[in-house]
């Protein structure tokens, strides 16, 4: 089976200014491309509960 979220998030990683310059044209010219730094996950936790979620 095709796992096409990861073949979704290569393209992305790959080609995100080829991405953002063709469809927000505006926004390309303010993106500093040598920065640009890919997370693998985002932690969120819930502090009230104590509760750690990992999105991805």
């Amino acid at each position: 089976m095709i796992d096409h979220n990861r073949l979704f998030k290569e393209l992305l990683t790959t080609f995100f200014v080829e991405f953002i310059d063709l469809f927000l044209p505006d926004v390309v010219t303010y993106l500093e491309c040598n920065s640009i730094e890919f997370l693998d996950k985002e932690v969120f936790t819930d502090v009230t509960a104590g509760e750690r979620y990992e999105a991805d």
